[in-house]
Order: structure tokens, then C-alpha cells, then sequence
């Protein structure tokens, strides 16, 4: 090869060097940015685990679910179609779907589920009754709880509404009384919760008012002639005047003697019951069991609460007429029982919640306790 040609081929591997160097800048310098990129990312994810909104984990911790192993919850037992104790020692009932469908969404299956009967006046202590005689305080109350101010001062914190129903009074068929408001009762002897406010509206309008810890009890006296009404929340007088909803795999524990057909009339009380969950003193027990009840309100267990509804109260309702069960939509809450919790893109991508109902204001019925509520 000539002079001159090794000349002009002297530059090749300089250049080959100039060109590997730009190379390994440009990867260093796309190294730098990355490793500044993880760091952002990790400031931000602190930031926001600071002062933005807590976790579901978080959440389940604050209200000491974690590595709990079974969730107590204390339930009615002696209302058909609300809550009622089978001779096979299984629950039926609304509020039995509804506890089952909260207990889910706070990681308990329903193996991991331990319904205990629990007493009206027990309620506000969320003090149950094991089958042995036992006091036992449980996690969470479902029982036909009518959410009021009085209870609401003594201490009893509630979840948002899952019901919305009235108050409303049975009789025998038979008889002649067919009451269209409270006064119709007066001088009637009528049966009613003995924790309930029901007492006072009674002897307001000069009604005989009798209480019982039962409900199951009045319907009993009423049957064997000892009063000549009962009166409660219309979805829980419901479930006495429908019959049993067929192909139930069980009778009831607790079964009433010489039943007879009722009647169920409406008083045309103002103001609505809404039911809700004593989820005891934890915040986070309370914000777990609305986030549950939000997300029934806006999609994912949406079809869980419907089907509840269809199977125990609309099916009843023909038996009823003209008084309405319960409203067939899930109430609306309070602005202050609306939930937050953090979840991350790629969290909402691969499990996607559905998104915050924008608030509004709370039906008439929940701005105030009217002064008939039956308080149940």
C-alpha cells in the first residue's frame, strides 16, 4: 500500500474513538436521567403517603384488621326478611346480605364471618350474645338500626345510610282497625320496640303504648289478642305479613304459635327511617364499611344491594300494598361520609374502582330526624 494511502486510512480509528466516547455520554447522560426520574417518582410517592389520603391497607390497619382471622357482627334474629336465625343455625335476610357484602369488601369472606344475635337495647354497646349466654362486644352492629340525633349524641357512631324505609303499623285482617295516621290509634292498645321512639309518638296521640325488647314478641300478643297493633319500621313489619319466600332451606329458630293474616297500613307519617352500621369508635372502621357502601352505591357491588333488595323486600311488596317496604335505591350520604382512599394509576388500571359521585346535598330525610320516627 502506498505512503498516501496509509495517510488518508490514519484517521479511521480516531474517529471510531470520537464516536464510541459520544456513545458512552449519551448512555451516562441517559443513565443520569433516569436515576433522577426514580427519584422523583420517589419524592412524589412520599409526599403523597404523607398528606395525601390513606390506603385500604392502611385503612384495615388503623382499624385493627389486620391478621384479625373472623369478624363478629351482631344481627337481629327474629325479623323475616331483614334478619332472621334459621333452625340450621344460617341467617337469612337483607341485612345479612348487606353484612356479608361490607365484610367482603374489608377482606373476610364469608367463612370468616361470625353472625351474633344481638338485643335492641344492646346495639349502641355493640354487645351480642353468644349461644351460650355470653356477652361479647363484636366488630360491627347490622341490625335495623334507624340512624337519629339522640343516638348519634349518646355516642353511637353510624355509617352511612343502606336503607331508607318508614314507619308504618300491622293489625289483624280481620279486624276493623285500619289506621291511616297516629290518631286513628288513640286508645288502641299497640305493641312497639321499648328502645324505640315509637313510644312517645304513640302517647302523643293518646295511643296505649306497650313495649317489648322484641319485635317478634309484639307479633305474638297481637296474634294471641293482647294489643290491637303493632307498630315499627315498615320493612320490618314486611316480612310478617309476606309469607315465607319459597324453597327456604330451613325454618326459622324462633317460630310464633296460631299465626294469623295481617294488614299493613300507612300511618302517612312524616319524615323517613334510614338505616344504618354501628361501625364502633375507630375512624377507619367507619370509613372502611362506607367505602363499602359507596362503591355499592356507585357500580361495583351495585348489583349485591339490587339483588338483596328484589329478593327479600320488592318480592314482598305485593304482599303489602298499599304500604311501601322500603325505597328501592340506596340512600344518598351525608357529605361527610363520602371516603377517599390512595390508589395508584397502575392500581386503578389493573383493579379500577369506580370514581367519586361528586357530592350533593342529603334527601330531606337525612338533614333531620322528623319527630315521628319510629327511631327503630
Amino acid at each position: 500500500m502506498s505512503e498516501s494511502g496509509e495517510r488518508a486510512e490514519a484517521p479511521i480509528p480516531e474517529r471510531a474513538g470520537v464516536s464510541g466516547t459520544t456513545a458512552r455520554a449519551r448512555r451516562l447522560r441517559l443513565a443520569a436521567l433516569l436515576l433522577l426520574l426514580v427519584v422523583l417518582v420517589v419524592a412524589v410517592v412520599r409526599v403523597v403517603a404523607v398528606v395525601g389520603p390513606p390506603s385500604r391497607e392502611q385503612l384495615r390497619e388503623q382499624a385493627g384488621l389486620t391478621g384479625k382471622q373472623e369478624l363478629f357482627i351482631g344481627v337481629k334474629d327474629d325479623q323475616p326478611g331483614v334478619s332472621q336465625r334459621l333452625k340450621n343455625g344460617a341467617f337469612e335476610g337483607f341485612d345479612i346480605e348487606i353484612a356479608y357484602m361490607i365484610a367482603e369488601d374489608l377482606g373476610f369472606d364469608a367463612s370468616r364471618v361470625t353472625f351474633l344475635p344481638i338485643e335492641s337495647e344492646d346495639r349502641a354497646r355493640r354487645q351480642a350474645r353468644t349461644a351460650d349466654g355470653r356477652f361479647v362486644s363484636v366488630d360491627l352492629v347490622v341490625a335495623s338500626y334507624s340512624i337519629t340525633k339522640q343516638r348519634r349524641e349518646q355516642g353511637v357512631i353510624f355509617s352511612a345510610p343502606y336503607l331508607q324505609t318508614e314507619q308504618s303499623v300491622v293489625s289483624l285482617a280481620e279486624s276493623d282497625l285500619e289506621p291511616t295516621s297516629f290518631r286513628d290509634l288513640a286508645g288502641r292498645k299497640v305493641c312497639t320496640l321499648a328502645t324505640s321512639t315509637a313510644e312517645r309518638n304513640l302517647e302523643e296521640a293518646g295511643a296505649l303504648a306497650h313495649g317489648r325488647n322484641r319485635i317478634s314478641e309484639c307479633i305474638q300478643e297481637l296474634y294471641d289478642g293482647e294489643v290491637d297493633a303493632v307498630t315499627s319500621d315498615a320493612a320490618i313489619l314486611a316480612g310478617f305479613v309476606a309469607p315465607r319466600l319459597p324453597g327456604a332451606d330451613s325454618s326459622p329458630m324462633i317460630e310464633l304459635t296460631d299465626p294469623q293474616p295481617l294488614r299493613h297500613s300507612d300511618l302517612g307519617a312524616d319524615g323517613d327511617e334510614l338505616w344504618g352500621v354501628n361501625t364502633g369508635p375507630k375512624p377507619a372502621m367507619r370509613d372502611l364499611v362506607n367505602l363499602s357502601l359507596q362503591e355499592s352505591r356507585t357500580g361495583r357491588n351495585g348489583m349485591r344491594w339490587r339483588a338483596a333488595f328484589e329478593k327479600y323486600f320488592a318480592s314482598a311488596q305485593r304482599y303489602n300494598d298499599p304500604q311501601q317496604v322500603a325505597v328501592d335505591r340506596q340512600p344518598e350520604p351525608w357529605p361527610e361520609d363520602e371516603v377517599e382512599v390512595r390508589q395508584w394509576p397502575w392500581e386503578r388500571f389493573a383493579l379500577p374502582y369506580p370514581h367519586r359521585p361528586r357530592p350533593g346535598p342529603p334527601p330531606a330525610a337525612a338533614r333531620g330526624r322528623a319527630r315521628r320516627s319510629s327511631g327503630c
